[in-house]
């Protein structure tokens, strides 16, 4: 497999890009996929059978079950940074390493229902709350510690519909290579 294939593979949907212009319609079509994702990537997911959950996306990447797990964990810390943001002054926010809980045994063996129960729980709640926010509260920020940036919660409401997307992709392109669909 040669770098191109292996890039289109990480990312099938390509990086996130943040709007030069950013439109309410922007944030607005975001949370809408925030909102819908949960029942999305359940339908995807809810018939793979234990061999098909743990095939990776990719050569040398995460399992479906591990990336199931992930974007629950990942949208679980999503939620805490908006709410760190809205009630402090750029709060540097608690990185984790995502490949290191990717590895522990809960992201590794345990049933994908509960991550996705998680998910549903945690976007019900983040997608109440983003619908709540005043355009001063999107221009409010967190600092990121491993790259010491500030992130705007516009970004941060975009970029979390992105990651949606990107690892429904993950799991929707095996499941085509694997004539799984």
């Amino acid at each position: 497999m040669n770098a191109s294939e292996l890039e289109q593979l990480k990312y099938p949907i390509g990086q996130f890009e943040y709007p030069t212009n950013l439109s309410k319609q922007h944030i607005e079509d975001w949370i809408t996929t925030l909102e819908q994702f949960p029942i999305r990537f359940e339908a995807l997911v809810k018939h793979l059978t234990k061999e098909q959950l743990d095939t990776p996306y990719r050569p040398g990447g995460w399992t479906i079950r591990q990336t199931v797990h992930h974007v629950s964990d990942s949208h679980h810390h999503s939620y805490t940074r908006f709410k760190w943001a809205l009630t402090e002054d750029k709060p540097v926010i608690k990185a984790y390493d995502e490949a290191l809980w990717a590895e522990l045994s809960d992201s590794k063996s345990a049933p994908i229902q509960m991550s996705i129960e998680h998910l549903k729980a945690i976007h019900y709640k983040l997608v109440n709350l983003l619908k709540s926010l005043s355009e001063d509260d999107l221009k409010k920020s967190f600092i990121h510690p491993e790259s010491n940036s500030e992130v705007l919660l516009s970004y941060n409401v975009g970029n979390y519909a992105w990651h949606s997307n990107h690892h429904y992709a993950h799991i929707e392109n095996v499941m085509k290579r694997k004539g799984w669909l």
